[in-house]
């Protein structure tokens, strides 16, 4: 289910996920390059909060989260990032620069992060709801890989998932997500 129990969306749609990427643009570099980790990769707050220098692959164009919602630590899954985010974390936190590799990108608490992501969702018009929060991004990163058409046990992968069960409710868009997941069905009969 993407609705809370009183019926409200949980996730932002493609063009609230499109005005947050704008906003954060507009933010410091240290900013920007959170918000723009959250939006490109679904991980957790506390995961990207937990994410270190020696954990972005520069020439893989990915990023390695260790999955914090498992029972055991070191957990690992490394998740595949547009060259877009992999320039702003160069940029920002100079990843090929020697020096301390376990040194972590964003040295916040978590309220910190929550608070800037809030911010950045304001700023960008979204309006006031359960979808805005880092979760939100979380389940519209669920929402746009679906609609995008990748396979449901590589998205249980990248999200971190224990089960393919729980990645499945992406699967159960609504709105305009779902009119573009059908449309895709009846493509070919044109």
């Amino acid at each position: 289910m993407i609705n809370d129990p009183n019926g409200k969306r949980l996730y932002l749609t493609a063009s609230e996920r499109q005005a947050f990427l704008k906003s954060a643009a507009k933010t410091p570099g240290a900013i920007r390059s959170f918000c723009e980790t959250l939006h490109y990769t679904g991980c957790r707050i506390s995961e990207a909060l937990n994410l270190t220098v020696d954990r972005v692959d520069l020439e893989n164009e990915t990023v390695v989260f260790e999955t914090l919602k498992k029972r055991r630590s070191g957990v690992y899954r490394s998740v595949p990032v547009p060259a877009q985010l992999i320039n702003t974390l160069e940029l920002v936190h100079h990843i090929r620069r020697p020096g301390k590799l376990d040194r972590k990108l964003w040295p916040w608490s978590r309220a910190t992060g929550w608070r800037y992501i809030k911010s950045v969702m304001q700023d960008a018009g979204i309006s006031e709801g359960p979808h805005t929060s880092p979760k939100g991004l979380r389940h519209g990163y669920g929402v746009n890989a679906i609609s995008s058409g990748v396979p449901l046990n590589l998205l249980s992968r990248w999200m971190g998932h224990s089960a393919i069960e729980i990645t499945s409710i992406y699967a159960n868009a609504i709105g305009n997500e779902q009119k573009m997941i059908s449309a895709r069905m009846w493509e070919d009969l044109n």
